[in-house]
């Protein structure tokens, strides 16, 4: 298989946040199949590869540029348009259009779909995020009983509900970075999590929303909007509950039954299956095997199926049409 090499601005600092941890994740998993590397093209980091470097290398044929970066991935696919060029998709609703040459990888099967329409003429591939093996129930004493991000949270949980809920019970608000997440979730009884605003007014979609399903994996009961990459896997009344119900007083009421309650969705394991390490680490080598096929075969074809322009749209429009006008009059 082709080397990869994975395009991110930086490895850390301004860049840190769950996308950039997602990616480096996903290049761990691909250097388990073939020889992968971290590519940064907008700082220069210490022992770490440079783009700039990289091109201008003669002979990048048995290489793979992996992009990602939502809101450089149109610029870096102009510059990289005469290589090996692979769309990892998080987020969606930017704005840009890839050509068909440039396949596909998404996180959610809620931004698969929506390539499947921005861009019907090339390959497209669902490989979800990964939970860590970390994340997992250990039975501790739950002594938190509603956990809280700031980061992400909407205007209404900041400051209607969390302020509503600290009147009933012990609720604890993370506004920092966390080392251990993990044992975090497994101290608190029931997690909030509504990113829906924050996506909206960003413009973009919620490409698969880690958080919640971490904290589901460690025995957390979750409240959740249900926004973008979210809705490939929650499912309320069954599996969460749905956050900003109608009503604040009516949120608190659900809040504290489930606080007050023993009893507890119980997942099956199979739940999880899906995003563990080794169910996923399978899907992207046929996932690569595949793309690898592709590229060898594109040397040989040249692009010949109509892209869905604004043009042919018109066109297409236009003959709808004629077509029912001749129809009409018969």
């Amino acid at each position: 298989m082709r080397k990869l090499y994975f395009l991110v601005p930086g490895t850390g600092g301004k860049f840190a946040c769950g996308g950039l941890w997602a990616e480096l994740k996903t290049l761990n998993l691909a250097k388990q199949i073939c020889p992968s590397d971290v590519v940064t093209y907008r700082q220069r980091e210490k022992d770490t590869l440079f783009l700039d470097d990289i091109l201008q290398q003669q002979n990048l044929d048995d290489t793979i540029f992996v992009i990602s970066w939502g809101f450089d991935v149109a610029k870096l696919a102009t510059k990289l348009q005469p290589y090996n060029v692979v769309y990892h998709a998080h987020s969606s609703g930017y704005g840009f259009k890839l050509p068909a040459s440039i396949p596909i990888i998404t996180v959610s099967r809620n931004t698969m779909g929506y390539w499947g329409q921005m861009s019907p003429n090339s390959l497209i591939y669902y490989l979800p995020n990964q939970i860590s093996e970390e994340f997992s129930n250990l039975h501790l004493n739950r002594d938190i009983d509603v956990l809280v991000q700031k980061r992400k949270s909407s205007e209404y949980l900041i400051t209607q509900l969390i302020p509503a809920l600290q009147k009933r019970c012990n609720v604890f608000v993370v506004d920092s970075y966390v080392e251990d997440l993990a044992k975090l979730f497994n101290r608190a009884k029931v997690y909030l999590y509504d990113s829906a605003e924050y996506w909206a007014l960003q413009r973009v979609s919620e490409g698969f929303g880690l958080q919640p399903m971490e904290a589901m994996a460690c025995g957390c009961q979750v409240f959740s909007s249900i926004n973008g990459g979210l809705s490939d896997y929650l499912d309320p009344g069954f599996n969460c509950y749905k956050i900003a119900g109608y009503a604040r007083e009516y949120d608190v009421q659900r809040i504290m039954k489930v606080v007050e309650s023993e009893k507890a969705i119980a997942l099956p394991e199979q739940f999880f299956a899906e995003y563990c390490t080794v169910n996923i680490t399978q899907r992207l080598r046929v996932i690569l095997a595949d793309i690898n096929s592709f590229f060898d075969s594109k040397q040989h074809y040249s692009g010949n199926i109509e892209s869905l322009t604004r043009m042919r749209m018109m066109k297409l429009f236009a003959q709808k049409v004629t077509k029912k006008l001749r129809k009409e009059r018969r």
